[in-house]
C-alpha cells in the first residue's frame, strides 16, 4: 500500500510538468519524449541491477505497456482538447478504476469485500465532486461524442493495463521468479514507447514537419518522465505486485485532486468550494482502503 501512496503523490505532480512540456512540443511529441527518457532511465536500472528484458512474464508486462501506457496514453491526449482537462481526467480516472475491478474479477477471480468496494466508491464520488466542471465544454455534438469515446478508451486501456500487470506478477510467481518493480516498469515502458513512436511517425507521415527534440523543454520533459513513467509507474508496479488492482486503481485515481493545489501554487489559480468537499470524501475513501486492504 506504500507503493499505491507513492504512485498517488507522483501522479499528482506529473500533469503540471506534462502540460508545460506539451505547450512547448505538442502533446504527442511530449508524450513520446517523456517515454523515451523514462525508458532510458529505467533501462539503466533494469539491465544493471534488475532482469532487463528477461523473465517469463516479459510478454505480459510488455503487452500491459502497449495497452496502458501506449493506447491509454494516446487516447487520453486525444480526449483532452475535446473535453477539457477536468472532464477528461474525471472519465479516465473513474472509468479505469471500474474497469480494473471488473476485469480483475472476471479474468483473475479477485473479489473485493463490501467494505473495500464501499471505500472505492467513496473515493470516486469525491473525485466526481471535486473535478466536475462548472459547465459542459463548448464543443459540437460530434466533438463531444468523440472526446467521450477517446476518454472511455483511455480508461479501458489504463484499467486493463493494471490488471495485466497483476497477471504478469502472478505468472512470474508461478515460475518462482521475482521481478522487481523497476524492471516491471521498464518492460511496460518498452511497450508504451513502441505505441508512442508509431503514433508520432504516423502523424509526421501525414503532416511532414521537422522533428523537434526537447530543447528548452527538456527540464519539463525530464520532470514529467521522472514523476510519471519512472518513479510513478515503479511505485505502481510495487503496489500491484501485492495488492489487487481494484484497490490500487481507486487510490491512484485520487491523484488529480492533489494536482489542483500544486497547479494553483505554480499558476495562481484558486480551487472551487466543491473541490474541498470532494477531497474530504476521497481522503476518507483512501483511508478506508488502507484500513480494509
Amino acid at each position: 500500500m506504500i507503493g499505491a501512496l507513492g504512485t498517488l503523490l507522483c501522479f499528482a505532480v506529473t500533469p503540471v510538468f506534462a502540460r508545460r512540456a506539451a505547450l512547448l512540443l505538442g502533446s504527442l511529441r511530449a508524450n513520446f519524449w517523456r517515454l523515451f527518457a523514462a525508458t532510458l532511465l529505467l533501462g539503466l536500472w533494469a539491465h544493471l541491477a534488475g532482469r532487463g528484458t528477461g523473465g517469463v512474464a516479459f510478454g505480459w508486462f510488455f503487452f500491459g505497456g502497449i495497452i496502458g501506457f501506449g493506447l491509454g496514453g494516446v487516447a487520453m491526449f486525444q480526449s483532452l482538447p475535446r473535453l477539457g482537462s477536468n472532464l477528461s481526467t474525471l472519465i479516465v480516472q473513474c472509468g479505469s478504476a471500474v474497469v480494473a475491478v471488473m476485469t480483475e474479477w472476471l479474468w483473475l477471480g479477485t473479489r473485493l469485500s463490501p467494505a473495500q468496494l464501499g471505500c472505492a466508491a467513496l473515493t470516486l464520488t469525491g473525485l466526481v465532486i471535486g473535478l466536475l466542471p462548472r459547465s459542459r465544454p463548448r464543443a459540437s455534438p460530434a466533438q463531444w461524442a468523440t472526446g467521450v469515446a477517446w476518454a472511455l478508451l483511455s480508461a479501458a486501456g489504463q484499467g486493463a493495463g493494471a490488471v495485466i500487470s497483476r497477471k504478469a506478477f502472478a505468472t512470474a510467481a508461478a515460475w518462482h521468479e521475482v521481478i522487481d518493480p523497476g524492471t516491471a516498469a521498464y518492460q511496460r515502458a518498452l511497450g508504451g514507447l513502441l505505441v508512442a513512436a508509431i503514433v508520432v511517425l504516423a502523424v509526421h507521415w501525414r503532416r511532414p514537419a521537422v522533428p523537434r527534440p526537447p530543447g528548452r523543454a527538456w527540464p519539463w520533459v525530464t520532470a514529467n518522465a521522472l514523476t510519471g513513467p519512472v518513479l510513478g509507474v515503479t511505485f505502481f508496479q510495487w503496489a500491484l505486485r501485492t495488492t489487487p488492482a481494484g484497490i490500487v486503481q481507486p487510490i491512484v485515481a485520487a491523484a488529480p485532486l492533489l494536482t489542483i493545489p500544486f497547479a494553483a501554487w505554480l499558476e495562481g489559480a484558486r480551487p472551487r468550494g466543491t473541490y474541498y468537499c470532494g477531497t474530504v470524501l476521497a481522503v476518507a475513501g483512501v483511508a478506508g482502503l488502507f484500513v480494509w486492504r
